[in-house]
């Protein structure tokens, strides 16, 4: 039977507490495009693409209707672009312009996977997409990049990590009349999941099927207002278990669209990423659920401990409610695209150092965040290697997504609006780390690798 109380709390969450479904993507294996001829394989990539999605925008549209659950992005990932490169050689950006122009004919809000996994090295095609980037990123609008450049198991490619700091610069000058854009589609992975539905870093793994649905859930304005309306004196312990109870009614959300979009479109349901992905509106913050917990700011001491409780919470309440959890799952902590974060990196209670200390407990890592413009690549590059160290000897999924605001500096602001939001300029360490990053090669991989 149903419970009227169950009903009108998730039509309360969704009407007052921004709880909605993040996204429906649909990941779509490529291999079966690849062709000794670029031309061709393209032409195969955007053919396969629209016959598997032609359906998805409007499904989605349809279980918002019927349902009356927001559903704010539908996209797609594919499989990484380099793979298909390795077989066709020629100008991996032909490839970037087949996955716009399929976006666009579907109508799809992105479409990730012009990506490479280099993390033990580079194969063919691999080196070619990477340096291909900054071109496919800027003449496209809904194309998204990763590149995985280390693991527990491999440990971390020193040279692909240098060629990054790169790319992610060269990224931000050629789109700096659009606010660098390009870097903000473009994802830097340790440990990257086959199967995430949240860009800029989804892309379809190897080992995934023809074609599935996963599932982004998306409910931080509802956990804080679960605490904010609680008890003040609960002791910690009560306030996981809160957590943990909230978590697991916002994944059951997830699990019921995406097991309805799947039926719908005739493709297998993969998994429910039970992520806490916050937005700039006000009262949709991860920021604002650690300082409910008790903090006077995020970014104060105890900050990473409070992180850490919300991430094992909301994996605890949720991995209960669903069939299938898997991507990232856990807390996003995106300065840009969070409110409480910005206030935080204008007023410095947040620097970089202390985001880097929270991505050892949170779900992704370094994510939408802007840097002065003249930042070396070396350094960035810096950045990038200090983060996967975190994932490799942590066995977790690390990652950077970061913007050097060319032309900005410190204390100014990158202003993108929607859910990128606002991001405002960070202070980053100018001592040189060059001597470290160029000496290239293989970071080993931990002692914690050797599991079998």
């Amino acid at each position: 039977m149903l419970n009227t109380s169950d009903v009108l709390e998730t039509i309360r969450m969704i009407q007052d507490e921004n709880l909605d479904i993040r996204t429906i993507t649909m990941g779509i294996s490529l291999l079966s495009c690849a062709d000794s001829d670029i031309d061709a394989s393209c032409e195969k990539v955007y053919q396969k693409i629209i016959h598997q999605a032609k359906d998805l925008v409007k499904t989605g549209e349809r279980l918002e209707m019927e349902y009356g659950i927001p559903i704010i992005n539908k996209r797609i990932a594919v499989t990484p672009i380099s793979m298909l490169v390795a077989a066709s050689g020629g100008d991996p950006v032909k490839y970037a312009l087949a996955l716009e122009r399929a976006a666009n004919q579907v109508g799809v809000n992105f479409i990730g996977g012009f990506s490479a996994l280099v993390h033990k090295g580079f194969a063919a095609g691999d080196q070619a997409l990477i340096n291909a980037i900054p071109e496919a990123l800027a003449c496209t609008e809904h194309v998204c990049a990763s590149v995985n450049v280390g693991s527990t198991k491999a440990g971390i490619n020193l040279d692909a990590v240098r060629l990054m700091g790169q790319v992610v610069r060269r990224c931000s000058e050629i789109t700096q009349d659009r606010q660098c854009v390009a870097s903000s589609k473009l994802v830097v992975f340790c440990n990257a999941p086959e199967d995430n539905p949240f860009m800029a870093g989804a892309f379809h793994g190897p080992g995934e099927p023809d074609c599935v649905i996963n599932v982004g859930v998306s409910g931080p304005g509802v956990v804080r207002a679960a605490l904010a309306s609680a008890p003040k004196d609960l002791d910690i312990s009560q306030v996981a278990e809160l957590i943990k109870k909230t978590a697991f009614k916002i994944t059951r959300m997830g699990q019921l669209i995406g097991s309805e979009a799947a039926k719908r479109l005739g493709v297998p349901f993969g998994i429910v990423d039970l992520s806490l992905a916050p937005t700039p509106a006000v009262g949709d913050s991860v920021a604002h659920i650690l300082e409910e917990i008790g903090l006077e700011q995020c970014g104060a001491c105890g900050t990473t401990a409070c992180l850490a409780l919300l991430n094992d919470a909301v994996k605890k309440g949720g991995v209960m409610a669903s069939s299938a959890v898997g991507g990232l799952s856990g807390a996003f902590i995106p300065v840009s695209e969070d409110a409480g974060m910005i206030d935080a990196a204008r007023s410095g209670a947040l620097c970089i150092e202390k985001l880097e200390a929270m991505t050892a407990v949170c779900s992704v890592g370094l994510d939408m965040i802007a840097i002065p413009g003249d930042t070396p690549a070396e350094v960035i590059s810096a950045i990038i290697a200090d983060e996967a160290a975190i994932g490799m000897v942590n066995s977790k999924t690390t990652a950077v997504r970061i913007i050097p605001a060319v032309g900005l500096k410190e204390g100014e602001e990158l202003e993108y609006g929607g859910l990128f939001g606002t991001a405002p300029i960070m202070p980053v360490r100018t001592q040189s780390p060059a001597r470290f990053i160029n000496r290239g090669g293989q970071i080993p991989a931990p002692l914690q690798s050797l599991k079998n």
